[in-house]
């Protein structure tokens, strides 16, 4: 006789349902607690924003404004070229012989400018250094002065100038100025004889 059992299932009672918050209290966390906001808890809001916007206020008003000790005015700096005109301009290098030493060295290099007075009429030389704008050759282009080919190259010229006064006092100097190229060169050589021809008239 064959006892053909069918199963039951029952339902256990132990089946796995979720946590809940004593579970977690067992392990040192905390019950969510539901905070419900009073009327207090509303006012002490209100009074904490009312404050902030105040304080802001007052730091605004109190921000220091730095006046600058010292004023500086604008100057107008005078190069006394004001009262010539530019003949010709052409950048170059410019270096003078140093008779004791026996050796060429390095015055400067920036702009080459010929000036005309506009009272006189004559013209001058002028050559300042780039950046620190220092003049580095200011004489008269005197009648005189010769311009002789450098050595070994077609974009110098060496010449004698009997008073220089870049530096203050007059003094004579023989130097050589070199361009960029060829066609620099020979264009100083033409218009520093045209300014020898206009300096030669009374």
């Amino acid at each position: 006789m064959s006892t053909d059992a069918k199963p039951t299932t029952v339902e256990d009672s132990s089946a796995a349902k979720p946590p809940t918050s004593s579970v977690f209290s067992m392990f040192g966390g905390k019950k969510a607690e539901k905070k419900t906001e009073t009327k207090e808890d509303e006012e002490e809001k209100k009074e904490t924003k009312k404050e902030s916007a105040a304080d802001a206020e007052e730091e605004e008003e109190n921000d220091p404004q730095f006046e600058p000790i010292v004023h500086l005015e604008k100057v107008d700096v005078k190069t006394n070229e004001e009262n010539e005109d530019v003949l010709f301009k052409v950048r170059a290098k410019l270096f003078r012989f140093d008779g004791e030493a026996k050796e060429w060295k390095e015055r400067g290099t920036g702009d080459c400018k010929f000036l005309k007075n506009k009272s006189t009429g004559k013209v001058r030389l002028l050559m300042r250094r780039d950046k620190t704008l220092k003049i580095c050759a200011n004489h008269i282009i005197a009648p005189e002065y010769t311009l002789k080919p450098n050595v070994g190259s077609d974009r110098s010229w060496v010449y004698t100038c009997t008073a220089d006064i870049a530096e203050g006092e007059a003094e004579a100097f023989t130097f050589a100025i070199r361009f960029g190229n060829k066609e620099n060169a020979d264009k100083f050589k033409e218009e520093f004889e045209k300014a020898q021809e206009l300096n030669k008239k009374d």
